[in-house]
């Protein structure tokens, strides 16, 4: 029979959880180099992303969403627009509003990101690790999302 580890220490579990932090902006920032999706301003992004998972919004809202001035999202959507990456349309209750939403044509461009992130992801495990460490990797995965969901 085997012994149960011994307990983890406080200063380990500080080191672990610096390790993470350190670890998790690598792999975003790896991930990121994979993408080719171009180069955004961390509030395009926080936009893209919005409108993305939340679907159409206004100025307004946006820039509510966000703690901007309304004049300042304006600006960050203008550029947005101009790279065709958002489009606006007439709000139907109110006219004097525009409701925005990504474009087909960057809505497919994040799709292909996407994949081509999972697909170096895929790659690299497969072709580094071992069935052994796939399932340790496996075990790991479910371990950070209880971590993010608690």
């Amino acid at each position: 029979m085997s012994k149960p580890p011994p307990p983890v220490t406080p200063e380990a579990l500080h080191a672990l959880a610096e390790d993470l932090r350190v670890l998790n902006s690598k792999l975003r920032r790896r991930l990121r180099e994979e993408a080719h999706v171009g180069d955004f301003t961390p509030s395009q992004v926080q936009v893209l992303t919005q409108l993305e998972r939340e679907g159409p919004a206004t100025v307004s809202a946006l820039a509510r969403a966000h703690g901007m001035r309304p004049q300042s999202m304006g600006e960050t959507l203008a550029a947005l627009k101009a790279a065709g990456l958002v489009s606006g349309t007439p709000d139907p209750n109110d006219g004097r509003q525009t409701v925005l939403s990504l474009t087909p044509s960057f809505r497919r461009k994040v799709k292909a990101s996407r994949a081509a992130r999972e697909d170096w992801l895929y790659r690299t495990i497969q072709t580094h690790f071992s069935p052994a460490e796939q399932q340790q990797l496996a075990t790991g995965v479910d371990l950070l999302k209880r971590l993010v969901d608690s």
